[in-house]
């Protein structure tokens, strides 16, 4: 079994980020709320056997109607959840510092209103930064133990924003993790590419296409470790399949047990093994990749 679940509370999300399938609204599956009886099933034929539950995918989970119920039921192991941060009131900042949650992971892509807006479109950068400082502060207050970390994916407009990002994660006694940024759209890609080369993902081709610099195995630890389950009890291998490209299961059918085990997922690993250039949603997987952060 697993030894970390990611669970897809929701595929909906209030920004419209234009490198992300549900921000960009080119998603092509079913939008949606997982039901609390799904989430339930999950953690009760997962929970002994995990090390840590990822109450994310795509769209923003604080939007669930259910979070914090969701998050007082996963009370067997760690909890880490990423968002952009737009939800932290002074209930919901609460509920974080007494609750199960090991790391919270708040999404902040530039350190003023114009460098972050570029890409978290139709956020509010004062509103995130005030959510963020009065977390901390709550978090000092009831001598919690949930681990706050500020994630910066560096791009063209905010790379020379670095050291003010570190300042910041400083002030609030947070975590700072500078990340490469994926690309949906590869003739956008020009466009994102900043000019340190450790924060490409990407590079040229002989025809000048963008593309994702090679890893150096065919080995990928998430088809034994990290599996996904989306909003309506899809199960997928692994984070990159954002589109449900390869359904293992579907936990209102089967277990989850069943699922993992079975001849379908036993299949594809096979074949990431043996042929994992030519699978689709590996190509954009930092699985292996040398000289990126990731």
């Amino acid at each position: 079994m697993p030894s970390t679940v990611g669970i897809e509370l929701t595929n909906i999300c209030n920004l419209q980020c234009p490198e992300c399938l549900s921000g960009s609204g080119s998603m092509k599956r079913d939008r949606g709320f997982m039901k609390e009886e799904l989430f339930n099933k999950i953690i009760s034929e997962t929970g002994d056997y995990l090390l840590n539950i990822n109450l994310y995918f795509q769209g923003e989970p604080m939007m669930h109607p259910g979070f914090l119920r969701f998050v007082k039921s996963a009370v067997k192991t760690n909890v880490t959840v990423s968002t952009n941060g737009h939800f932290l009131d002074e209930r919901i900042n609460h509920e974080l510092a007494v609750s199960r949650i090991k790391r919270l992971i708040i999404s902040l892509d530039g350190m003023n209103k114009e460098t972050y807006t570029k890409y978290r479109v139709n956020g509010d950068f004062d509103k995130v930064i005030r959510g963020i400082r009065d977390l901390s502060e709550e978090l000092q207050q009831t001598k919690s133990s949930l681990k706050l970390e500020i994630q910066f994916l560096v791009n063209k407009y905010n790379e020379s924003q670095i050291c003010e990002a570190k300042k910041l994660a400083e002030d609030v006694k947070a975590s700072l993790r500078l990340k490469s940024m994926q690309v949906i759209n590869p003739e956008q890609a020009e466009s994102w590419m900043p000019e340190e080369e450790k924060f490409r993902r990407y590079r040229k081709n002989g025809s000048g296409k963008y593309i994702r610099k090679k890893t150096s195995d065919r080995s990928c630890f998430r088809l034994w470790m990290n599996p996904v389950v989306t909003w309506d009890g899809k199960v997928v291998p692994c984070c990159f399949d954002k589109e449900c490209d390869h359904v293992m299961g579907d936990l209102n059918e089967s277990t989850f047990r069943d699922i993992w085990h079975g001849e379908k997922f036993r299949k594809f690993r096979e074949m990431v093994l043996n042929n994992r250039e030519k699978i689709e949603i590996c190509n954009n997987c930092t699985s292996g990749m040398r000289g990126v952060l990731v």
